[in-house]
C-alpha cells in the first residue's frame, strides 16, 4: 500500500471530523469556487478537452462546462433547503412527540471519473458531495491526461485543499485507493470495472453508486408528418454522434424501426451526417475523436467481422493515424455479433428492422436493462406500453439525452446499467444519510395498576396501532381506572 493514499484519507478524515464541512457557509463557498474555477479557466479547459478528445468548444461548453455551471448554480440556490430537517408525521399513540428526517454527510467519499466527459463527470458528482457536507477524493481518468492535469492544478487553488483532493494516476493508484475504507464510492464507467469496484467496496461494507452504461436503444415509430420525421432523425443523429462521437453511456446505441421505414431513415441520416459533419474522412468537423489506440482498435474490430462489414450501408472508413472513424450506419448486422452484444461506445449505428414497431418491446426486454430508452412516437398507446412493459434507467419520448441536464429528474441506471442516482437534489441525497430523529416527552406515561387486566392490553394496543386515532381514544377512555398517569414529582 502506498502511504500517499493513506495520508490523503487521514487528512480528509481529520477535516471531516472537525465539523467545518457541515456548515452552510463552507458548502456555499465551495460551490461558488467551482463557478469561479470555470469562469477563470474556461479556455484552458477547452484546450485540454481538444487535446484529449478532439472536442469542439461548442461541444465542450454544452456537455462539460455548461452542465457543471448549471448544476453548481442550482445547488447554491437550493442547498439550505436541502439541508433543512424534514418534519415527519408521528402516530398519535406516541403523543406528545415530534419527528424529523435530518440529512447528514456520509464522511469521506471517493469519486472515480470516466474519460469521456472528464470535466463534468468530475465536478458534477463533486457538487452533490460538497452540498451534502462531505470531504472528497477525486480520481480523474488517466485516459484523459490533459484534463486530469487541469483538474489537479486548478482544484487546490479554488477549493478547500484540506477537504477536497485530486489523486492522479493509473490502474495501480485506483487499486490502492480501493483497498482503503471510504464512507462512499461513486464510480462512472463500464459494467466490467463496476463489478470490481463493488467487490472491493463490499470488503468494508462501503455503499456505492455505479453509473454504468449499456446498449441504449431508440424506437422510431412511423411518423406521418415529414416535419416530425426530420426533427426525429436530426435528434437521433445528435444523440448518436453529438456527444463525444458516440462515446457516451447515454448515447444512442442502435435504432429499432419497421422494415418498410428503414430506407427513409437511412436516407435522412445520410443527409444529416453530411450536413452536420461533412463527407470527407480527412475533413470531418464537429466530431470528437476516439480517445486512444486501444479504444480505436476495439471499435474498428467490431467492423472487421465479415457479416458485420456486409451490413454497412453508409460510412465505415477509418483514419488510424488520427484515430478517427467516420459516422457509420449498419442495417441488420447479426444479432449475435459483438456489435449487438457489447456496448459500442463509438460512431457506429446499427439499424434493426422489425415487422411491427411493438416488437421493439420484446426485443429490448430480451437484453440487459439499458441506461436509457429513447422512443420517437406520437402514438399514446405505444408510449404507455413502452412505459409499463420495459425497464430502464430513464425513458425519454421524442428526444435523446436531454434527460441528463434536468436537475429535477434522477439520473442513474437499473440492473446492469447502474446502481444509484444523482443530479440536483438526488445528488445531495446520494451523498447523505437520512437520519430519523424522534423527540418524545417525559410528561405522560401509561402503565397498568391492576395485573388481572393485563390480558386485555393486547387488544387495546392492537387498536392503537391499527387505527391510530381511534385506538388511542379507546385506550384513554376505555381503560379509566386501569391505567394511571405518572406526573413529575
Amino acid at each position: 500500500m502506498n502511504g500517499v493514499e493513506e495520508d490523503v484519507l487521514g487528512e480528509l478524515t481529520t477535516t471531516f471530523r472537525s465539523g467545518r464541512t457541515r456548515s452552510v457557509a463552507w458548502r456555499k463557498a465551495q460551490l461558488q469556487a467551482i463557478l469561479k474555477l470555470l469562469d477563470e479557466n474556461e479556455e484552458e479547459i477547452f484546450e485540454a478537452l481538444k487535446q484529449d478528445l478532439g472536442k469542439h468548444p461548442v461541444e465542450s461548453y454544452r456537455d462539460e462546462v455548461g452542465v457543471v455551471r448549471k448544476s453548481a448554480t442550482n445547488a447554491l440556490r437550493c442547498v439550505e433547503k436541502w439541508m433543512a430537517p424534514q418534519k415527519a408525521s408521528i402516530p398519535l399513540v406516541l403523543f406528545p412527540a415530534r419527528g424529523a428526517v435530518v440529512s447528514e454527510p456520509l464522511g469521506v467519499v471517493l469519486i472515480f471519473v470516466s474519460w469521456n466527459f472528464p470535466i463534468s463527470l468530475t465536478l458534477d458528482p463533486a457538487i452533490g458531495a460538497i452540498s451534502a457536507g462531505n470531504t472528497i477524493v477525486l480520481k480523474p481518468s488517466e485516459l484523459a491526461p490533459k484534463c486530469s492535469s487541469v483538474l489537479a492544478n486548478t482544484i487546490p487553488r479554488y477549493l478547500d485543499p484540506e477537504a477536497i483532493k485530486v489523486v492522479e494516476g493509473g490502474q495501480d493508484v485506483s487499486e490502492q485507493l480501493l483497498q482503503l475504507k471510504w464512507d462512499k464510492i461513486f464510480f462512472t464507467g463500464s459494467p466490467r470495472v463496476g463489478r470490481l469496484i463493488m467487490s472491493a467496496a463490499a470488503k468494508h461494507l462501503t455503499p456505492v453508486t455505479l453509473e454504468l452504461g449499456g446498449k441504449c436503444p431508440t424506437i422510431l415509430d412511423t411518423l406521418s408528418s415529414s416535419y416530425d420525421l426530420q426533427v426525429a432523425v436530426k435528434r437521433i443523429a445528435g444523440g448518436k454522434w453529438g456527444p463525444c462521437n458516440g462515446q457516451a453511456c447515454i448515447g444512442i446505441d442502435y435504432v429499432l424501426v419497421e422494415t418498410q421505414f428503414a430506407p427513409v431513415l437511412i436516407e435522412l441520416l445520410e443527409k444529416i451526417i453530411k450536413t452536420f459533419y461533412g463527407e470527407n474522412l480527412k475533413t470531418l468537423g464537429n466530431l470528437a475523436r476516439i480517445v486512444n489506440k486501444h479504444h480505436f482498435d476495439r471499435v474498428h474490430n467490431l467492423l472487421k467481422d465479415p457479416k458485420v462489414a456486409a451490413s454497412v450501408v453508409y460510412g465505415g472508413s477509418v483514419d488510424e493515424e488520427n484515430m478517427v472513424i467516420e459516422p457509420t450506419i449498419l442495417l441488420n448486422p447479426p444479432l449475435d455479433a459483438d456489435i449487438m452484444t457489447e456496448e459500442i461506445f463509438g460512431p457506429l449505428l446499427p439499424i434493426i428492422t422489425l415487422n411491427n414497431i411493438e416488437e421493439s418491446i420484446q426485443f429490448i426486454n430480451s437484453r440487459p436493462k439499458p441506461l436509457a430508452i429513447y422512443a420517437f412516437t406520437k402514438n399514446d398507446s405505444l408510449k404507455e406500453k413502452i412505459l409499463q412493459e420495459t425497464s430502464s434507467g430513464s425513458l425519454t419520448f421524442n428526444d435523446a439525452m436531454i434527460q441528463f441536464i434536468c436537475d429535477t429528474l434522477p439520473f442513474g441506471g437499473v440492473g446492469q446499467s447502474g446502481y444509484g442516482r444523482y443530479h440536483g437534489k438526488f445528488s445531495f441525497d446520494t451523498f447523505s444519510h437520512e437520519k430519523a430523529v424522534l423527540h418524545r416527552s417525559l410528561l405522560i406515561e401509561l402503565e397498568s395498576r391492576y395485573p388481572p387486566w393485563n390480558n386485555f392490553k393486547l387488544e387495546f394496543v392492537r387498536l392503537a396501532y391499527d387505527y391510530d386515532y381511534l385506538g388511542l381514544i379507546l385506550l384513554l377512555l376505555g381503560l379509566r381506572g386501569i391505567f394511571r398517569t405518572n406526573r413529575r414529582q
